[in-house]
């Protein structure tokens, strides 16, 4: 027991410092550029973008018909990844089963949640983060690259009306979770954020709170 209680203080704590640590460090928001929001549910994080920019018409890699609600006036798209069998298994974490945890803590395949949203807001949860538009057009080729081809990914049913599943590359495991996820695809673009984040609190330290 205690041997086991040493293994996940030093996991917590190597979190802790890891997420300390920057990647981009002299990253700042730009006074004029795209506005994307990070969210988190206080265990997941995902990436909010605008449905159409210049940059990308995300309708064609997630058209609104893959949803129930499809015919509402969608403006934002928020895509984030992690393991198949916690994401369809799992409608709320108190489903979450030990079998199913253990097996992702091991090693699951990866999946693609995307939710449709209309005008969100922000708060304490949906941060916004300015971001340069070359730095958008990086963002979002790191996140095609993690796009299936249309017949590789038939859309899977998601928690509501307004979200679905889809297939996508990738193992998820302790190290590579869905929160590394989201501070990957950020850096990714050249955007401030954690070394290694396997928490959500690791990737939105890095975000202003709203009005800071």
């Amino acid at each position: 027991m205690f041997a086991l209680f040493v293994v996940v203080a030093l996991f917590l704590l190597s979190a802790w410092i890891g997420s300390s640590v920057p990647r981009n460090g002299d990253w700042s928001q730009p006074a004029k550029g795209v506005d994307i929001m990070i969210e988190t549910n206080g265990i997941h994080t995902g990436i909010v973008m605008p449905v159409v920019t210049p940059e990308k018409d995300w309708s064609t890699d997630f058209p609104a018909t893959d949803i129930p609600a499809a015919d509402r006036p969608y403006t934002h798209i928020s895509v984030s990844w992690g393991e198949r069998k916690v994401f369809l298994d799992t409608p709320t974490w108190a489903d979450l089963s030990p079998v199913t945890a253990i097996g992702a803590a091991i090693g699951g395949d990866g999946l693609l949640h995307v939710a449709h949203y209309v005008r969100p807001a922000p708060d304490s949860d949906v941060r916004v983060l300015r971001i340069s538009h070359a730095q958008y057009a990086r963002l979002v080729r790191s996140i095609e690259r993690q796009v299936l081809p249309r017949d590789r990914r038939p859309p899977l049913r998601g928690y509501d009306v307004y979200d679905v599943f889809y297939d996508a590359p990738g193992t998820y495991h302790l190290g590579n979770t869905c929160n590394q996820w989201t501070s990957d695809t950020l850096a990714s673009a050249g955007i401030r954020t954690g070394l290694w984040t396997p928490f959500p609190g690791g990737v939105m330290k890095w975000v202003p709170q709203p009005g800071a």
